[in-house]
């Protein structure tokens, strides 16, 4: 969803971009025209130089706009990736929570299925804490807990850094 935000925040700085940029470029090239009408033949000369100092300068602008816009579509999609790796992450984690607060049959497939699945993200946090579990064999994994949190934590800053990456330089 954020990257959504920030695709439809670039195409909109985009657009307005290249209307400003239209607007100026009007407004040069008249003011220019309407200069070169009135003065004699040896300024024209300088004015046309001018011009195409101008117009070299907005095509060089523009070149640079269309290469942050491309490395910011870029960043973006990497963003969207990284997404949706951590959130198939908390999921499988989510669901191990779940089923060792439910205290579900151990020897069952799916279960062992998704503990195999869990367990390389698991292992760096077990035994941080201990497990309160009851007599009928439900379970709070605290430790899974704080995995939670850090791969959220981890997440947050994976993305910070790519919208540090993408963020485009602006001046006027």
């Amino acid at each position: 969803m954020d990257d959504d935000k920030l695709a439809i925040e670039e195409a909109r700085r985009a657009g307005q971009h290249g209307s400003v940029k239209s607007q100026v470029e009007g407004e040069v090239q008249a003011e220019i025209a309407e200069h070169a009408a009135q003065t004699p033949p040896p300024e024209s000369e300088r004015i046309g130089q001018l011009a195409g100092e101008f117009r070299a300068k907005a095509v060089d602008e523009v070149v640079d706009t269309e290469r942050e816009v491309e490395r910011a579509r870029g960043v973006a999609r990497v963003s969207q990736v990284v997404d949706y790796i951590f959130y198939v992450i908390y999921a499988l984690l989510g669901l191990r929570f779940l089923l060792a607060l439910l205290a579900a049959r151990s020897s069952a497939g799916f279960v062992r299925f998704i503990v195999a699945v869990t367990d390389p993200f698991y292992r760096p946090f077990r035994g941080i804490v201990s497990s309160p579990s009851t007599d009928s064999g439900h379970t709070l994994m605290l430790p899974l807990v704080i995995a939670f949190i850090v791969y959220l934590l981890l997440h947050l800053g994976i993305n910070g850094l790519l919208r540090i990456i993408a963020h485009r330089k602006t001046a006027i």
